[in-house]
C-alpha cells in the first residue's frame, strides 16, 4: 500500500507551489478556490510595420473594459495552463530511459486528469498525449500493446492538452537525455520563442512563418560527427484555437509562403515550430492512434449498430475533441476496430496517423498558447522551463 503523499510545497519550475502535494494530486481549482489562477507571460504587441508602438493599448480604457469583458475566459485558459505546467513538471522529474511509451503516458494522463479535475466535457484533456520519437514528428501515442521503450539517444517530443469548459491548452516540449542534442532543442525553442514575439493584432499569418524560418535555419548542430542544417518542418505549422476545436480555421506557418491573412484581436493560437535534420516534411507513416470528429459534419446516415453506438461513446466523451485508441479501451469499448473504420469512411470521425520525416533524422519541437487579448499578449502557458 503507498503510504499518502505529504502537503506541503513542492518544488515546481523553479518556485514552490503552496499546499500541492508530491506527487501532485491537488486540482488547480482547489489551490486557487477563488480562481485567481497565475496568468501567463503577459508582453507588449510587437510594433506595426510602420513603427507606430502598440503600448496604447495597455492603458486604453476602451481596451481594458473589453479585456475584463472576457475574464471568465481568460481564467479558463489560467487554470488549464497552471494544470498544464504542474504536470510537465512532474513528468521531467521521473521520465527516463527504460521506460515504456505507454506508462510514460497514463503516468501524464492520471495526473493531467487529477489537476485538472476531469467533469465530462466541463474539465478533461484536450487531445491524446503525443510522444512521437526521433523521425516522427507528431500525432504518435502508443496503442494498446505497444512495446515501444524510450531510449537514452531518443528525441521525444511531449505534446499533451487540458481544456477547462472547452478553452484548449496546446504546449509541448522536447525530452532528450544525450546532450549532443543539445543544439537542436535550442534552435527549434528559439524559433518557437520568435513565432511568438512577432505574432499579435493584425500581424499577417505569412510574415510570422519566414521570421521563424529565417531563425531556425540560422543554427546548423553536429550529431555524430555529421553538421547539419536545421530545417523547418515545411508542412506542420501553428494554428489558431477555438472552443472544443483544436484547429479552428487558421494556420501559422513556419517556413515563408502562406496566407497573408492577419491575426485578430480575442483570438487564441498554438505558436509552434518543428525543426528536423531530415528531408524538413513529413508524412502519413505507423499504425494510427489520434482520431476526432470532423467539426462541421452535418448529420450522416449510419447503418452498423456498432458505428451507431461508437459515435455516441465519441460524442458523450469527447465531442469535437481529439481522442485515441486508449481512451476508447479505458472506457471498456472492445472490437471497435470496424466501426472506427466505418466512421472515418463516412467522413464523420477523421483519422490522424504519425506524422514523420525520413528515418535516421531527428526532429524536435516546442510549442506555447497565447492570448490575442485586447491589452497585451499573454503567453498563457509559459513557465519557467520554457
Amino acid at each position: 500500500m503507498n503510504p499518502e503523499p505529504e502537503v506541503g510545497h513542492s518544488l515546481f519550475l523553479g518556485h514552490t507551489v503552496k499546499g500541492q502535494t508530491d506527487p501532485p494530486s491537488i486540482p488547480i481549482c482547489e489551490l486557487y478556490p477563488h480562481g485567481d489562477f497565475p496568468k501567463g507571460e503577459e508582453c507588449e504587441y510587437p510594433p506595426s510595420k510602420d513603427g507606430r508602438s502598440a503600448t496604447w493599448r495597455t492603458s486604453s480604457e476602451e481596451k481594458r473594459v473589453l479585456d475584463r469583458a472576457s475574464e471568465e475566459t481568460w481564467s479558463d485558459f489560467r487554470q488549464a495552463a497552471e494544470a498544464h505546467r504542474q504536470v510537465r513538471s512532474y513528468v521531467r522529474s521521473w521520465i527516463k530511459p527504460g521506460m515504456t511509451m505507454i506508462n510514460i503516458c497514463e503516468r501524464l494522463e492520471d495526473c493531467s486528469r487529477q489537476l485538472i479535475k476531469e467533469n465530462g466535457l466541463k474539465a478533461g484533456l484536450a487531445f491524446p498525449t503525443g510522444c512521437s520519437i526521433n523521425h516522427c514528428a507528431a500525432h504518435y501515442t502508443p496503442n494498446a500493446g505497444d512495446p515501444t521503450v524510450l531510449r537514452y539517444d531518443d528525441v521525444c517530443k511531449i505534446d499533451f492538452g487540458t481544456h477547462i469548459n472547452g478553452r484548449i491548452i496546446d504546449c509541448a516540449f522536447t525530452v532528450t537525455f544525450n546532450p549532443k542534442y543539445d543544439r537542436l532543442l535550442e534552435a527549434v525553442s528559439d524559433a518557437t520563442n520568435t513565432g511568438i514575439r512577432v505574432a499579435g493584432i493584425d500581424v499577417r499569418l505569412c510574415d510570422i512563418g519566414e521570421t521563424i524560418q529565417e531563425v531556425m535555419e540560422s543554427y546548423e548542430v553536429e550529431i555524430d560527427g555529421k553538421t547539419y542544417q536545421v530545417k523547418p518542418i515545411r508542412n506542420l505549422n501553428g494554428h489558431s484555437i477555438g472552443p472544443y476545436r483544436i484547429h479552428s480555421g487558421k494556420t501559422v506557418p513556419i517556413v515563408k509562403g502562406g496566407e497573408a491573412t492577419r491575426m485578430e484581436e480575442g483570438e487564441t493560437y498554438a505558436i509552434e515550430t518543428f525543426g528536423s535534420t531530415g528531408r524538413g516534411a513529413v508524412h502519413d507513416d505507423m499504425e494510427c492512434s489520434h482520431y476526432m470528429k470532423n467539426f462541421a459534419v452535418g448529420h450522416v446516415p449510419i447503418r452498423l449498430p456498432r458505428a451507431k453506438h461508437l459515435l455516441n461513446v465519441i460524442n458523450e466523451n469527447f465531442s469535437t475533441l481529439a481522442f485515441c485508441r486508449r481512451w476508447l479501451d479505458r472506457l471498456g469499448e472492445t472490437k471497435y476496430l470496424m466501426a472506427l473504420k466505418n466512421l472515418c469512411d463516412l467522413g464523420i470521425i477523421d483519422p490522424y496517423p504519425p506524422l514523420c520525416d525520413i528515418k535516421g533524422s531527428y526532429t524536435a519541437q516546442y510549442e506555447h498558447t497565447i492570448l490575442l487579448r485586447p491589452t497585451c499578449k499573454e503567453v498563457v502557458s509559459r513557465g519557467d522551463d520554457y
